[in-house]
């Protein structure tokens, strides 16, 4: 099917009236494209990671050198996604303003363009970083099928767009720490695992 703009626009998911100019932290959320287990498993309620899921958790880490204003906080890689926590270091964290619709995430999409991307948050955006963190990663995965013949994927390592949330203060910031140290103990009633196994 070809594209057409008339029926295939996307709406904005951006948060109204959330000024992306300001630094603070995001908590972030990408899925494996298929939702296939392809970095690990969950044993005794913990994340048991393969070698493409330290591959993962290795290019997260790689975020900080890439991007010097990024610093990375809580992580964890699940068997088909993973969840991360970014703040742009030295911003303090600011409390969302009041608008009309209050989700707890928004979908990001990769394909957003230059006027989308107006009032990010000064410094590397988060679009480019998490853009650059799907590239590295995707590459490696596919020298590693060929070399190491890892387990093949169809179509894309990870979906198109992600989901963030942009953290509104300290107390939200410890909540998502907790939700990301949990998510293993959590994995049976994840709706990412239900659709794996049975969608």
């Amino acid at each position: 099917m070809t594209y057409n703009p008339a029926i295939h626009h996307r709406r904005s998911i951006r948060l109204k009236n959330y000024d992306y100019s300001q630094a603070g932290a995001y908590f972030v959320t990408i899925c494996q494209q298929n939702r296939d287990s392809l970095f690990g498993h969950i044993a005794n309620d913990n994340m048991v990671l393969n070698p493409a899921g330290n591959m993962v958790m290795r290019w997260y880490l790689e975020l900080e050198n890439k991007f010097p204003d990024i610093q990375c906080d809580a992580c964890i890689c699940m068997p088909n996604h993973i969840h991360f926590i970014v703040v742009n270091v030295g911003a303090d964290l600011r409390v969302r303003p009041e608008c009309d619709v209050h989700p707890e995430c928004v979908a990001r999409p990769e394909s957003a363009t230059n006027e989308d991307t107006k009032g990010e948050h000064v410094g590397s955006p988060l679009h480019r970083v998490v853009q650059w963190f799907k590239t590295m990663t995707t590459n490696e995965y596919i020298r590693e099928v060929n070399q190491n013949q890892w387990p093949r994927f169809e179509g894309k390592l990870w979906q198109r767009n992600y989901w963030e949330h942009v953290v509104r203060n300290e107390a939200d910031l410890e909540r998502l720490r907790e939700y990301i140290a949990n998510n293993p103990k959590s994995w049976a009633l994840d709706k990412l695992y239900e659709e794996n196994q049975y969608g």
